[in-house]
């Protein structure tokens, strides 16, 4: 059932890219549901379980809708051109990880993490990456040996009180952590992103036990 719906949305975007409007997508909007929507939908049903198995917690699924939203946008162009599933893992702690897979017009993304810290989890962040920040740079770095980049940190400077020249100063100034890549696809679409999303956890299991701690 997934062996085109790379092709076939990576088709469907393209030529949304080239005429992106409401009577374009409107006269293709069958397409867009048996192409892309029902298919993307499934995915996130057979990919559930899985991800269950794989983190020990249950997951909500979500695909993220076609339309964007422009009210403070200066693009003013309706629909996105990239086709969104999202598997939010639910941990139980004070803020949880999610694990994703996207298609563009050019590739695919898988990734894992947390897009940003609420207010508490990024106090103890910092705090365990001062304390500990060899074992967490260790967790990290299992997976981005396997071909995944974080995200670059959001601040430009180290935040008091931790010194600028800090072993981990990367670490003290992000503000989330997520990891991204574009490990190959062909083959057996659930079976590669099994193989992903397994590469990926050991950075959002590392989060989890940071969301879990109280304050320090």
């Amino acid at each position: 059932m997934f062996d085109t719906l790379i092709n076939d949305a990576q088709t469907f975007l393209r030529a949304l890219s080239r005429d992106n409007t409401r009577d374009w997508f409107h006269a293709h909007k069958a397409e867009y549901d048996n192409k892309l929507r029902d298919p993307a939908k499934a995915l996130l049903d057979t990919m559930s379980p899985r991800l269950k198995s794989l983190t020990g917690f249950d997951v909500t699924p979500k695909l993220f809708r076609a339309h964007r939203d422009v009210r403070f946008s200066k693009d003013k162009t309706p629909y996105t051109t990239h086709l969104h599933m999202m598997w939010a893992v639910e941990a139980g702690a004070r803020q949880n990880p999610v694990v994703f897979f996207g298609i563009n017009l050019t590739e695919v993304t898988v990734g894992t993490g947390m897009m940003e810290f609420s207010k508490d989890v990024l106090m103890d962040w910092r705090k365990m990456v001062d304390l500990d920040g060899d074992h967490m740079a260790g967790r990290i770095r299992s997976v981005t040996d396997k071909g995944y980049t974080l995200w670059e940190p959001k601040l430009k400077r180290v935040p008091p009180p931790f010194d600028k020249d800090h072993p981990y100063a990367d670490l003290l100034r992000q503000k989330g952590l997520v990891a991204t890549g574009q490990p190959e696809m062909s083959g057996d679409l659930v079976e590669r992103l099994d193989g992903a999303f397994a590469d990926l956890w050991p950075l959002s299991d590392m989060l989890i036990g940071v969301a879990e701690t109280p304050t320090l």
